[in-house]
């Protein structure tokens, strides 16, 4: 599971029960997980905002296995999140980068995100849809 993957490559404990809980998730209408064959995933929330009269969108999760990433995967799978939300009618997208994840920060704002977090060690991604 890429989920489980995910987890072990950034040294995050993988609790009992994952599996189950995400196919839960899975049946959600608020709950969205975009697939890239068996090498990738996005898995992503919404929820309701006074700000928008669309649901906002928080990107739980991205992820490219390592041995596949520069290929141009990770930006396939973002083009694909951004149709899906557009359909949904998503006004904003958010993602919590770590500050020392300069990987994932240029990846997100070459695609349009822009920081509104600093001097925090978990920073806030956004972009208006």
């Amino acid at each position: 599971m890429l989920l489980r993957d995910f987890n072990t490559e950034f040294d995050t404990p993988v609790p009992a029960g994952l599996e189950r809980r995400f196919a839960a998730l899975l049946a959600r209408e608020d709950v969205i997980v975009i697939l890239a064959g068996t090498v990738g995933f996005a898995y992503l929330t919404l929820r309701p905002s006074p700000y928008y009269d669309g649901p906002v969108a928080m990107l739980e999760e991205l992820y490219v296995a390592p041995g596949r990433r520069g290929a141009g995967i990770g930006s396939a799978i973002m083009a694909r999140v951004l149709d899906e939300l557009a359909q949904r009618g998503a006004e904003e997208m958010q993602i919590n980068v770590d500050e020392v994840d300069t990987d994932a920060r240029r990846f997100y704002e070459r695609h349009g995100f822009t920081n509104i977090e600093h001097g925090s060690r978990m920073l806030l991604y956004i972009q208006e849809l």
